[in-house]
């Protein structure tokens, strides 16, 4: 970054002056008792600070994961920007806390607070939560109890701030539903002003009441208030959730904003210690239209909305310019299938032809198209690209729809190779739905047959060509074709993973990655979960489970007591595999996807059969009642 370190220190010392000025607590003293005081320092670069007669709604986004982590999520970003673009509102920042920061607070009975102005959690009017990852839902206990919040929402009382969830968690928000005040589905962009401006009438009415806050904001569409519903149970079996108050919708239907005219941050924030993803962000389109049977975001992100380039190259200019950051990140689900992406590139480039500003591209397909769009952006070939094949043989491949042939994979790894690349990363998935042996072994298979290009590296003097093979455990997931598929056993998620252990053993141009077994275990009960989780989500987290998506911090057998001491089955929920016609536990929740079309999916998956592209191949019959920015070319039934 080009920011002087004179800018800096002048920048630092006026937030000091402006802390003094709010009267805050003084948290500075602990910041040299700590590993990374930069995680907690906040005074960034393009941080808000607003003076208290200003505010009249105080906000608090919180990120129940590492500052590291919570401040590469663009969805934070935005909405930090967005909460304190509006007048009288000011939102902060709270991050969880490392062990050794955690372990301070508790001996010096400190709560949580805000980086911005050390103000304890519990001192906000509303407490928001980003749930990505269901690793983290004990991170979220903790850091309601630092904050000094009660962690049920029943035994929250007047003063108490109310606890807002968001993300894609909330797509299944059951497991966490008694520690929630209300949920908020759909894109935050959209909704999060007009809960802003009820709360505000409300507090400004003199109402007390905290539950007549909740029955007000309950009506309004997206909005998700657990205690208002109660599980229905027919025969022993889930029967769906029924509304406590007349006039409930029995189904919360996500919000949708126009990505085209919406609020995007220009003035993102600069870390001064090294994060995740450590670069400005352009979210060029939001969605997906691939149809990956597996993934959820495919499906909870739908309909695809672009902006336009006009806008993305204003939107980049602006962005660097307030920032200072030497690098732009292309930002998408598939950034290859933005609708002129070469032109965008082009554009951007020469927006930056005399600035010393890199394009990344987060998220290509496995293709030769993908390869030269990234050449078009990298002035440093000499690094390595990453590609998600997902599965090891064709036949698996249509299973999971994932329209990449072998033949695509290799072209696109030789042409990796030739074009100056040492490094090929290659993400795969093991446990996939009518997974066998042979599929397996297709993935040491098509491992060996893109080694084996690399030899035509020693002509070309490119001997050091290495790949990193990733494997990751399938996680059924809510609202996809794949949530009436069981995980496979711990026992046999073990078993492939040694398998494909040995395959590489041998092989010293292939690095070997996978991810923990136990850990993919927790993420599918989960997943998967209803309200008769909870118990055994707090007795974890009582027990010392806090930043369980850290494999360094995570304790299996603190879980495996926790279901014990609880009474719970963790395989009824991994192994759960329920039949179409059953309800779900997330089935309250809408995201504009017909169940039926999820139905249908999952048939054609167990048949091989693959899903067209609706931007290519015309409408697909998922249920969208509105698909703003899909150009269909004629209408193809499911």
């Amino acid at each position: 970054m080009f920011l002087s370190r004179i800018k800096r220190s002048i920048y630092l010392f006026l937030m000091e002056v402006v802390n003094i000025y709010m009267n805050t607590v003084d948290y500075q003293s602990l910041l040299d008792q700590v590993q990374k005081p930069a995680r907690y320092l906040g005074k960034e670069i393009n941080a808000v600070y607003k003076p208290p007669g200003d505010i009249d709604l105080h906000l608090a986004l919180a990120f129940p994961d590492l500052y590291e982590v919570g401040m590469s999520h663009l969805g934070i970003k935005i909405l930090y920007a967005l909460s304190n673009n509006i007048p009288g509102v000011y939102a902060e920042r709270v991050f969880a806390p490392a062990w050794d920061m955690e372990e301070l607070l508790r001996t010096k009975r400190l709560p949580l607070f805000s980086l911005e102005t050390g103000t304890s959690l519990c001192a906000f009017d509303l407490v928001g939560f980003t749930i990505q990852y269901e690793l983290s839902y004990t991170a979220i206990l903790n850091m309601l109890e630092l904050g000094g919040i009660p962690l049920h929402s029943e035994e929250r009382k007047k003063g108490d701030p109310f606890v807002m969830g968001g993300g894609p968690g909330v797509f299944n928000p059951e497991p966490l539903a008694p520690f929630f005040d209300f949920f908020v589905i759909g894109d935050g962009e959209e909704i999060l002003p007009e809960l802003l401006l009820e709360y505000r009438r409300w507090k400004k009415s003199g109402d007390a009441e905290r539950r007549s806050f909740l029955r007000q904001i309950a009506s309004i569409p997206g909005i998700y208030v657990p205690s208002f519903y109660e599980p229905v149970v027919r025969e022993g079996k889930f029967a769906g959730l029924k509304p406590l108050l007349s006039g409930l919708p029995s189904v919360i239907t996500k919000r949708t904003v126009d990505l085209e005219d919406s609020f995007y941050p220009e003035a993102f924030l600069v870390p001064y210690m090294n994060i995740i993803h450590d670069r400005a962000m352009l979210e060029i389109f939001r969605g997906c239209t691939q149809g990956c049977r597996f993934c959820q975001a495919g499906i909870i992100y739908r309909p695809v909305r672009n902006r336009s380039i006009s806008r993305l190259r204003e939107l980049g200019k602006n962005i660097i310019a307030g920032t200072g950051f030497e690098e732009l990140s292309l930002a998408s689900l598939s950034t290859s299938d933005y609708p002129g992406i070469e032109e965008l590139v082009d554009a951007l480039n020469e927006e930056f032809k005399d600035k010393d500003v890199q394009l990344s591209l987060p998220s290509l397909r496995a293709d030769s198209f993908a390869l030269r769009l990234a050449d078009r952006v990298q002035k440093n070939r000499g690094g390595g690209v990453t590609f998600a094949p997902e599965a090891g043989t064709q036949r698996l491949r249509n299973v999971i729809n994932k329209k990449i042939t072998r033949e695509e994979i290799l072209g696109a790894a030789e042409e990796a190779l030739f074009s100056g690349r040492n490094h090929i990363k290659l993400y795969f998935m093991i446990g996939l739905p009518t997974e066998k042996e042979e599929d397996l072994l297709g993935i040491a298979g098509l491992v060996r047959e893109i080694a084996a290009v690399s030899g035509k590296a020693k002509k070309n003097k490119r001997s050091s060509f290495r790949i990193t093979v990733s494997a990751s455990t399938f996680v059924p997931k809510a609202h996809t074709p794949f949530q009436w598929e069981p995980q496979i056993s711990l026992e046999e998620i073990k078993r492939r993973q040694n398998l494909l252990k040995r395959e590489f053993r041998s092989n010293r141009k292939v690095n070997f990655t996978w991810h923990e077994a136990e850990m993919s275990f927790l993420e599918a009960v989960f997943a998967r979960g209803d309200r008769k989780l909870a118990p055994a989500l707090q007795k974890a987290y009582q027990m010392g489970s806090r930043l369980d998506a850290w494999s360094d911090e995570f304790s299996f057998s603190l879980w495996e007591r926790a279901f014990r001491e609880t009474g719970i089955n963790p395989d009824d929920y991994a192994a759960f595999q329920p039949g179409y016609e059953d309800s779900l536990p997330w089935d309250h929740i809408d995201t504009g996807v017909s169940k039926d079309f999820l139905k249908k999916e999952h048939l054609r998956a167990i048949k091989g059969e693959l899903t067209g592209d609706c931007r290519l191949e015309g409408c697909r019959g998922c249920g969208l009642k509105n698909c703003p920015g899909i150009q269909v070319t004629r209408d193809v039934p499911v």
